[in-house]
């Protein structure tokens, strides 16, 4: 199992990983509920292991992005996606890493596991019962905007109705980007490069691309990286990435005419199908854009994290590419910039 502070390169910067789960998380509700025969090992596990020493228990994807300046000397902390399991990732993981705060927000796409606590991040502002504070930087797609105008319109409406009271909520500074690699923005000091990705045929979700010294690409959401995108973080063209933090939790239909032969050994494993096939999606991306390291987040409670890790450092050892299923909790140090 990887270490909690693994080493790349050490300059006070760090990627914490908040939540490597799907949408559902794990354990999946189902599998406690109405246990199958034999009981879901995976799930089983949140029963009697703690979650803080259980790999594989998973809250809905996130990352906080914690970049530490030198010509200031002090930190600034940006979180990716605020999803629904968001104040348990607040309570188990800011404390142990010590996030005192939020800086910026960035949001890849505006389904319910990316946006659905951004309630909770008055939690994580300054107490004021008349939201006199500065508000958050939130950064995201016009259609996510919209989206989200809707779910949470007392986090948008700049000013108050008249006769409506006064209530405590998120202050955000809402600011939309361009689905458009070539249209990069800044947030608490770093440079982001969009990176448009199909979340299915009918639907767009952002990855992004930072780091000048650690080059890193994180893509949480996907079912195929389109040719214009892969351009951008591929070894073969634009030069090879330092990380590239991946997507399992893939859209089965996409890899139905795979020819599965050569991982066999993932059902002799006991994986099901759509793990298998994502899985091999993942691989062969990164087989493709050839990072120096990967970590792969998105797992659903069909994943077992030593299983899988165990499966994982042979083919890294055959492929001469570094790959591990990250974990709730990992800090990676890096050196941004």
């Amino acid at each position: 199992m990887e270490s909690q502070n693994s080493n790349i390169c050490n300059n006070g910067s760090a990627l914490i990983f908040l939540g490597t789960g799907c949408s559902n998380a794990v354990p999946n509700v189902r599998c406690l509920l109405q246990p199958s025969d034999p009981p879901c090992s995976v799930c089983s596990q949140a029963l009697s292991v703690p979650p803080n020493q259980n790999p594989n228990y998973r809250c809905n994807t996130s990352l906080v992005i914690d970049h530490y300046s030198e010509s200031d000397n002090a930190h600034s902390y940006i979180l990716i996606d605020v999803g629904k399991t968001f104040r348990e990732q607040v309570l188990r993981w800011f404390t142990l890493h010590n996030i005192p705060r939020i800086d910026s927000i960035i949001l890849t796409h505006e389904h319910a596991d990316a946006v659905l606590g951004l309630d909770d991040i008055r939690a994580v502002q300054p107490y004021s019962p008349i939201n006199d504070i500065d508000p958050t930087p939130i950064y995201l797609s016009h259609h996510a905007m919209d989206s989200i105008a809707a779910k949470f319109p007392y986090l948008v409406q700049k000013q108050l109705k008249p006769g409506q009271q006064i209530r405590r909520v998120a202050q955000l500074d809402w600011h939309i980007i361009e689905e458009d690699h070539q249209r990069p923005f800044v947030a608490s000091g770093i440079q982001f490069v969009p990176l448009p990705v199909m979340h299915g045929e009918d639907y767009i979700s952002l990855g992004f691309l930072f780091g000048e010294k650690c080059r890193v690409a994180y893509i949480s959401d996907v079912s195929r990286i389109p040719s214009s995108t892969e351009h951008v973080i591929s070894k073969a063209s634009a030069g090879q990435l330092d990380i590239l933090i991946l997507d399992t939790d893939t859209l089965y239909k996409e890899f139905m005419s795979y020819n599965h032969h050569s991982f066999y050994l993932l059902y002799r494993m006991g994986l099901i199908m759509h793990t298998f096939a994502s899985l091999r999606f993942a691989l062969e991306t990164v087989k493709r854009l050839c990072p120096k390291r990967a970590l792969l987040i998105g797992m659903t409670h069909e994943f077992d994290h030593y299983k899988v890790n165990d499966f994982l450092t042979e083919w890294s050892q055959r492929e001469g590419i570094p790959v591990q299923l990250a974990r709730d909790g990992l800090r990676i140090p890096v050196e941004l910039s």
